[in-house]
């Protein structure tokens, strides 16, 4: 009897352990999720605007350094020894002034080689003409046959043209002596002096620069979306530094194509500078006013990144983060706004800011009243 019930015991506790093993083995074979969720974004109600629908004040800001168009250097025409110079920097010249003196003895002998050559080629001119006229004089007698008159006739050519040769070669010399001469070029202020007197100068050798500034010119650069909204001819507002009020200039020439590398293209401002108070090399800062334009959405310049040359904004929808790529207009650089003038809509939900590792897809929200009453603003919060 105590050997049954010790057997039956023996049974009861293998069929617990059989149990304890299936219970176990199912709950190891049960998957398990390793991968934690993503943390939700959230941002406060500083860092998400709507669209605004207003219109931008017209206008188109850049800068650049003035320049005198007018800028000539004048260069030593022939080799020799700059014997003087007649004017210092900071002179003031007129065109056809003399501006010293360079020894060209060397083109003057070449002027006298030439003058000389001339007069051999006279004589030789000279001679083949009473050679012809006594060839013609024998040819009405048939004592010469007419090929010898062509000869005769071939040979008095080519000594007129020799001569005649020789004769511009001659004004090829007085002309090389006489723009060797240093005169300006321009009416002008001198700038600079490349050369002393004393010095052995070669040909094409800088030796002064001579800049007038009754015409000054401003190159700077605009965006290639703003480029659109200017045209030559455009009145320009420049504030030059050292200056007070603004000065009237114009808008004179844009460029046909960007610059390398960049989404600029350059614009050239004139303005006239008569009693030359204004100098080459001061900066200043061009403001070209358009014509009112229509109400459109704008949001704030933070909100805008950009990335292979396309725009782009962050937007909340649906509690996801979607990046939409927009077409801009107008900036205000005062307020800090640009104009959206496609890709978004007047509802949307735009963060203000530029946020960095922000993914497509990723959920996120906007921060309640009550969060905001009990956590400072700051950057985007993960819950």
């Amino acid at each position: 009897m105590r050997q049954r019930r010790w057997i039956g015991g023996v049974a009861a506790l293998v069929v617990l352990a059989v149990l304890a093993g299936v219970v176990v083995a199912r709950k190891s074979g049960q998957p398990k999720d390793d991968k934690p969720k993503e943390a939700t974004l959230v941002f406060t109600t500083q860092e998400v605007v709507q669209p605004q629908s207003m219109a931008l004040p017209g206008k188109v800001t850049f800068s650049g350094p003035l320049v005198a168009p007018s800028t000539v250097t004048v260069r030593a025409k022939a080799a020799g020894t700059l014997v003087s110079l007649r004017v210092d920097e900071g002179s003031r010249v007129t065109v056809g002034e003399s501006l010293g003196v360079i020894d060209l003895a060397e083109l003057n002998a070449r002027l006298n080689e030439k003058m000389a050559q001339a007069e051999a080629a006279k004589a030789l001119l000279a001679q083949a003409q009473r050679s012809h006229d006594s060839n013609l004089g024998l040819a009405e007698q048939k004592f010469i046959s007419p090929i010898a008159l062509e000869n005769s006739r071939a040979s008095l050519e080519s000594a007129k043209a020799q001569y005649n040769a020789a004769l511009a070669q001659v004004e090829t010399a007085r002309i090389q002596l006489r723009e060797a001469a240093l005169v300006a070029p321009i009416s002008g202020i001198v700038s600079k002096r490349h050369a002393l007197p004393g010095e052995k100068v070669a040909a094409e050798q800088e030796l002064l620069t001579i800049v007038d500034l009754r015409k000054l010119e401003m190159a700077g650069s605009v965006g290639t979306h703003e480029v659109g909204q200017l045209h030559p001819g455009m009145p320009v507002q420049l504030q030059v530094e050292g200056v007070d009020t603004p000065i009237e200039a114009k808008l004179a020439r844009i460029a046909p194509a960007a610059e390398v590398g960049t989404r600029s293209i350059g614009v050239t401002v004139t303005l006239d500078n008569p009693r030359e108070l204004l100098r080459a090399g001061q900066f200043a800062t061009a403001n070209v006013t358009l014509p009112e334009g229509a109400p459109r959405l704008t949001v704030p310049v933070t909100a805008l990144s950009s990335s292979s040359g396309q725009d782009y904004v962050w937007t909340l929808e649906q509690g996801k983060l979607l990046r939409r790529t927009v077409t801009t207009g107008r900036r205000d650089a005062t307020r800090g706004l640009v104009e959206i003038t496609d890709g978004l809509a007047a509802g949307s939900q735009v963060l203000a800011a530029r946020f960095d590792n922000l993914r497509e897809g990723q959920e996120a929200r906007i921060q309640n009243a009550t969060q905001a009453a009990s956590a400072a603003s700051g950057p985007a919060k993960t819950l």
